[in-house]
């Protein structure tokens, strides 16, 4: 049974579209029935550009990418999430709608990129640095034997993944 990971930031436009990313192209090269989506509580429309550039550096296809609200999946038809991830500080702190499946949530706050100094090679360090951040605890998360763990388990394990 495929794993649902949602990955949240206010405006799905930089950090929860490196997650989706991010998840989606790992668990394909690990062989892991996981799948990856993204949202945001007040959806900009756009991605970032540099995200999807530090995306396609690394050859994930980000074709059909979109930014879109976290309200689709809680739709019926929605696909029912196993775990829901906050990557954005703002985010974390507004009421999430009901997730069908009481999902296990999870906070990794990272800083937004697109606040980076520096000009256009500012930003896409810090895009790249931000990349690689989620993707490490992702890969981690990849790590666990997700189908056979209790959501208490699965809780305490995304728990020590964030404390590092």
């Amino acid at each position: 049974m495929t794993t649902n990971v949602l990955i949240l930031c206010t405006h799905n436009s930089a950090r929860s579209v490196l997650g989706e990313g991010m998840v989606n192209a790992l668990a394909a090269r690990l062989g892991r029935d996981v799948r990856g989506f993204s949202a945001g509580s007040a959806p900009s429309g756009r991605i970032n550009p540099f995200a999807l550039e530090a995306l396609g550096n690394v050859g994930v296809d980000t074709s059909a990418f979109r930014s879109k609200s976290w309200d689709e999946f809680t739709a019926p038809d929605a696909p029912e999430m196993r775990i829901v991830i906050t990557v954005c500080d703002s985010a974390a702190k507004e009421t999430c709608p009901y997730w069908p499946g009481s999902p296990v949530r999870m906070h990794w706050g990272y800083p937004d990129p697109s606040n980076a100094p520096g000009g256009d090679e500012g930003k896409r360090q810090a895009f790249e640095l931000t990349r690689q951040a989620i993707g490490y605890r992702l890969l981690q998360l990849l790590q666990l034997p997700l189908e056979t763990m209790s959501n208490a388990d699965l809780q305490g394990a995304l728990n020590q993944i964030a404390r590092g």
